[in-house]
């Protein structure tokens, strides 16, 4: 991978990105990243790559392909103006910003901008996060499978054309490992409630859902029949599930409630 990159922030998720890109192949030499001094220094020394403060001291003849902005959204509107000169039909602007809008990339940047939305979420740190990307009409086909590329070093990537779609997905993939997680609480707290001591509650509750999930990914099954495989009629299993779904009081209807909930945030945050 020969990618001409520059990312701009290396935090939790920029450096999770990072070693997925350099362990599939990127050349350190191709990459500049703009930090803080010292953070810059310390990432020059461990992963070789090209640390700078900001984007004035890029070397003249870098010209990057992609600018990865992987900073928080709130300081984004205090830097990106700097990156005003990079705009050509070469580059690609790609941000994991989440809740900046397009519309915020061009009014800074200008119309003429290649711009790719993206929305990943926690379990990239892993390398098995879940990324929806959403062009603008210019990004070409070529720049759109670069950016596919370096988003698939950190888990599974799908498009949408309509920026719209975007808060929905942020209710489903981007809030939706916190549901997970929520959903291991809520099932040790059960396991506690009838009978199992706290800690041994968790640990079941914990390795039931991680289990399941590599099963899931392991499988060409869907999650239904999954679910029917392990489910005997009349049985325990079978038991629980007409509690959890349950059309008024069961899970589908709470959890369409909670992601419209997220995606109707997200909606406001963008506005």
């Amino acid at each position: 991978m020969n990618t001409r990159l520059l990312l701009v922030g290396c935090g939790k998720m920029g450096s999770a990105m990072l070693e997925g890109w350099l362990a599939s192949g990127l050349d350190a030499a191709n990459v500049f990243i703009v930090e803080q001094t010292e953070t810059a220094e310390k990432l020059e020394a461990q992963y070789g790559i090209n640390g700078v403060p900001d984007v004035d001291h890029i070397r003249e003849d870098f010209i990057p392909q992609v600018v990865l902005f992987a900073v928080k959204p709130q300081v984004l509107p205090d830097l990106i103006d700097a990156y005003k000169p990079l705009v050509r039909a070469e580059t690609v602007f790609l941000s994991v910003a989440a809740g900046k809008t397009i519309d915020f990339f061009t009014s800074h940047l200008g119309e003429h901008a290649r711009i790719v939305r993206a929305m990943p979420n926690t379990p990239a740190a892993v390398s098995r996060g879940m990324t929806v990307m959403c062009p603008t009409e210019n990004v070409s086909i070529a720049q759109r499978d670069m950016c596919q590329t370096l988003l698939e070093a950190v888990g599974m990537v799908s498009w949408i054309e309509d920026e719209g779609l975007m808060d929905a997905v942020t209710g489903l993939s981007g809030s939706g490992p916190a549901y997970i997680f929520h959903l291991v609480e809520a099932m040790a707290q059960a396991g506690e409630a009838a009978g199992l001591p706290a800690d041994q509650a968790m640990t079941l509750a914990r390795q039931t859902v991680v289990g399941a999930g590599f099963l899931l990914d392991a499988s060409e099954e869907s999650a239904a029949t999954l679910r029917e495989n392990v489910t005997s009629p009349g049985g325990t299993t079978a038991a629980a599930l007409n509690v959890l779904m349950d059309p008024k009081t069961g899970l589908p209807d709470l959890m369409t409630r909670a992601v419209a909930a997220a995606r109707d945030r997200s909606k406001e945050l963008a506005g």
